[in-house]
């Protein structure tokens, strides 16, 4: 199984979010951020083969991230887990993956420093993270024959600029 890392794209202003009165898990991409999360999508769709599942933090950027990477590669709508929202521990999202062993490639979309906890957590066993996914960024994980810590590979990690040139 491989699995397909995600970060949701440039989002509204936390400042100025808050400043609002409004949650932060409404916190929308911005207009700018739709575009270049498009863009980002349609790069990673010439990069790998559809993924079987999408699952993505419930909070409205990521929603809206994982939406546009459903879209780009023409799948099921995303599944909306909280083990994948910004402070769920690592190991939470490890049933859902498992549930999902028949699967060649998966996909989740959610938020830093999540991500790269989770990527640390699969890679290495730390808890520790040592990558950092920029906004609309992506990395792909080997799982191997099970997801479990510190027994995953690292294939690829992508900044937003270069999946938006692969998309072009």
């Amino acid at each position: 199984m491989k699995l397909l890392l995600v970060r949701h794209g440039p989002a509204a202003d936390r400042a100025t979010w808050r400043g609002l009165g409004r949650e932060d898990f409404l916190r929308p991409l911005t207009a700018d951020g739709r575009v270049r999360t498009r863009a980002a999508a349609k790069g990673l769709a010439r990069l790998v083969e559809p993924p079987g599942a999408i699952g993505t933090s419930p909070f409205a950027r990521a929603v809206q991230t994982a939406d546009r990477l459903a879209r780009a590669f023409g799948v099921e709508a995303p599944e909306e887990l909280h083990s994948i929202a910004p402070d769920a521990d690592p190991a939470t999202v490890l049933p859902w993956l498992e549930a999902r062993s028949g699967i060649d490639l998966v996909a989740l979309v959610g938020h830093e420093p999540h991500l790269g906890t989770l990527a640390s957590w699969l890679l290495a066993g730390s808890g520790a993270p040592f990558l950092t996914l920029k906004k609309a960024g992506a990395c792909l994980l080997d799982l191997g024959t099970r997801p479990r810590a510190g027994s995953a590979r690292l294939v690829w990690m992508l900044a937003p600029a270069q999946l938006r040139r692969l998309g072009r």
